[in-house]
């Protein structure tokens, strides 16, 4: 029964997990859209069986990437063609640089026209089977380090990715504001994910009311800032891909920039909630008599410390995520008016800034709330 018991937060949320999967369709029918430019074009598993031919230099300026042509033999492995061999030229230039080798896997597209094959082209690298192994040792290095709190942050995980593909992204599509169903997600992270790791208390309860107040507050600060600034989000990477999903859709495009903010900064909001909340549950627990100015103050000494690095964690992720742009507009030499006014750098900016303002704001909130709440209830756990 204690066993059961011990389970019984990891089961739950699995079903849960599952339930929002199973149910997904339900919140939005559409399914998924039929990009016309590939609508006869299907992927399928291959090897390289043979290089034919080859003709391959160096690039004149770029002399770490080759160019040229292959003829080479390949062998379907998935799909109604699986099995066949068919000879196929690989053009490998600057932009698709796809130079295979023989026994490689790789993805191939290919092209049907009135229901025979017209052409067939590598698509790609077969990388599923290095990424299904990271995810593995993954997996494994929390649960080997974590044990049952490893497990139970794998099953945090999953419920994340679930409500996040099987949740949000349809809410958003039927219609609802990207920033509402951005915040009802993070709610229900926020408290699976913390309830799950750490039980029924009270510094749990106020870690969650921390982690809201903190990603609201990112929330507001991003959603003004961008109304000041003209900022649209129509900036955004696939904005040609994304006005296609909108016009067959109820997709808000409008919306989409502030719910990836309140997403992006939830992990380190969330970290810096517990971090406060557990600290000065612990320091109250020693010490009673202490009064809620007092918890607030050793809340806030203790913030001070964590405040720096996880700023700096949000900023860097940001700028990690568009290192390309940076060395692109650094390598331009624009004239700073110029530059803090183009709608993508602003965007950016204003992504990093209100995250790390939430981040920040997360100390003040959780402390205070502690504060109260481990006064007012110094028996209850």
């Amino acid at each position: 029964m204690k066993s059961l018991k011990r389970y019984a937060g990891i089961i739950v949320v699995l079903v849960v997990s599952i339930l929002i999967v199973a149910t997904s369709k339900l919140i939005y029918q559409g399914g998924f859209l039929k990009d016309k430019a590939r609508k006869n074009v299907t992927y399928e598993k291959a090897i390289v069986k043979s290089i034919d031919t080859e003709k391959v230099q160096k690039d004149e300026k770029l002399n770490y990437i080759e160019v040229g042509m292959q003829n080479i033999t390949v062998e379907l492995r998935s799909g109604e063609y699986r099995g066949q061999v068919f000879q196929i030229k690989n053009s490998i230039s600057r932009l698709y640089n796809t130079k295979v080798e023989k026994d490689m896997e790789i993805v191939v597209a290919i092209l049907k026209d009135k229901g025979q094959i017209s052409d067939i082209t590598i698509y790609s690298y077969k990388r599923s089977n290095v990424i299904y192994s990271l995810v593995g040792i993954f997996i494994l290095t929390i649960i080997g380090i974590g044990r049952l709190k490893g497990v139970k942050s794998v099953v945090a995980l999953i419920f994340t990715f679930v409500s996040i593909i099987f949740f949000m992204i349809p809410l958003m599509l039927r219609g609802v504001s990207p920033v509402v169903a951005a915040i009802g997600v993070a709610f229900m992270i926020t408290f699976v994910t913390l309830y799950l790791l750490n039980g029924r208390s009270k510094k749990t309860y106020c870690a969650i009311i921390g982690t809201l107040m903190g990603i609201v507050a990112a929330g507001i600060i991003s959603y003004v800032s961008g109304k000041f600034a003209h900022l649209s989000g129509l900036t955004m990477e696939n904005t040609e891909n994304m006005l296609y999903v909108a016009e067959n859709s109820s997709l808000k495009l409008h919306g989409i920039m502030f719910a990836g903010i309140l997403i992006a900064s939830l992990g380190a909001v969330m970290d810096v909630a517990m971090s406060i909340s557990s600290a000065l549950y612990e320091i109250f627990s020693l010490n009673h008599k202490l009064s809620s100015k007092d918890l607030f103050k050793s809340g806030m000494n203790i913030g001070q410390d964590i405040i720096g690095t996880m700023s700096n964690t949000l900023i860097l992720a940001f700028a990690g995520g568009s290192l390309s742009l940076i060395i692109l507009i650094v390598s331009s030499n624009m004239a700073s008016l110029q530059l803090l006014n183009l709608d993508i750098v602003g965007t950016e900016i204003i992504q990093g800034i209100s995250g790390s303002i939430g981040v920040v704001l997360t100390v003040p909130f959780t402390a205070f709330i502690c504060s109260l709440v481990y006064k007012k209830y110094p028996k209850s756990k």
